[in-house]
């Protein structure tokens, strides 16, 4: 994801990047030399970027666009019609798109999580990058791999061929082994995050504190109390309740507003948690719920 920036991008060019979102689509674009135009991410939206209200002049230059769901900060899934209206929309302005479909095994309540590629002529006008850090827990071997359009795939083998000489073949095989093999470890751990997702939230309600559950991934997106900015709140649960929590902020400056949860630890400790958080006595400031996906 870092590379396909580099393969596309030139100073001066503009990449269309979600906000909030991964920092590492960032830090490609930065070594490419080119500049970003923020997507704002907001609930009112589903957390899906409104193209109609971006900046004409930012699309007229951008040559590429990233795009995360499920996603990470926000939990959120994206729907078939938002992908129809992305590839819409990235063959009207000439813009690639690339998906990070890193948690795309982590779907809830026994709904699948769509693939860009699903969508007819997603492969003309982008491509998807899955890896198996989140799937099969394999997270330090680093093993992934980029599907779609095969252009584009051809200059990222090129500009990785001078990187990287190769993958261990152990790495290999094991990820060959895992993506072929039985999937009742993916099923199970979806389940187990599933479960501590439901009793989080049911936890986190007792105190006062509601929002949507996540749909996807492994992550939760909460509004902070009124009154603390993500910051403050985040270095409140640190000092007062030896809680640590990502703030929203550090994600881009939509992520202002809210923190982000984890769903890596027990049952009994996410319980445990947000006991420790009531003991504060806080007033919370819930999200409404999100809107309806739009269609084209």
């Amino acid at each position: 994801m870092v590379e396909i920036s580099q393969c596309l991008l030139n100073p001066g060019d503009v990449c269309l990047v979600p906000d909030p979102g991964y920092p590492d689509y960032w830090s490609g674009v930065a070594l490419a030399g080119a500049e970003m135009s923020f997507m704002p991410l907001l609930a009112k939206n589903g957390f899906l970027p409104d193209y109609k209200a971006l900046d004409p002049e930012a699309v007229k230059r951008a040559k590429l666009m990233f795009l995360n769901y499920p996603n990470n900060p926000t939990a959120a899934t994206a729907s078939r019609e938002f992908y129809e209206e992305t590839v819409a929309f990235a063959r009207e302005n000439g813009v690639v798109v690339a998906s990070d479909f890193a948690y795309g095994a982590l779907g809830f309540d026994d709904v699948k999580p769509i693939s860009f590629l699903e969508t007819p002529g997603a492969k003309e006008v982008g491509v998807e990058f899955y890896t198996l850090s989140k799937t099969y827990n394999m997270a330090g071997w680093r093993v992934g791999f980029a599907l779609g359009n095969s252009q584009i795939v051809e200059m990222i083998n090129l500009i990785q061929d001078h990187y990287y000489c190769s993958l261990f073949g152990g790495i290999q095989e094991a990820a060959a082994e895992a993506l072929t093999g039985p999937q009742q470890s993916v099923e199970e751990l979806v389940a187990t995050y599933e479960r501590r997702r439901n009793t989080l939230y049911d936890a986190l309600a007792s105190i006062g504190w509601h929002a949507d559950k996540p749909a996807g991934s492994f992550f939760c997106w909460l509004p902070v109390p009124a009154g603390y900015t993500s910051m403050e709140f985040s270095d409140l649960l640190l000092e007062k309740a030896d809680i640590v929590v990502a703030p929203g902020n550090g994600f881009g400056t939509s992520g202002e507003g809210y923190v982000r949860l984890g769903l890596l630890a027990p049952e009994s400790r996410l319980r445990e948690a947000a006991e420790r958080i009531g003991r504060l006595g806080l007033h919370f400031r819930n999200e409404p719920a999100k809107a309806a996906q739009r269609s084209t």
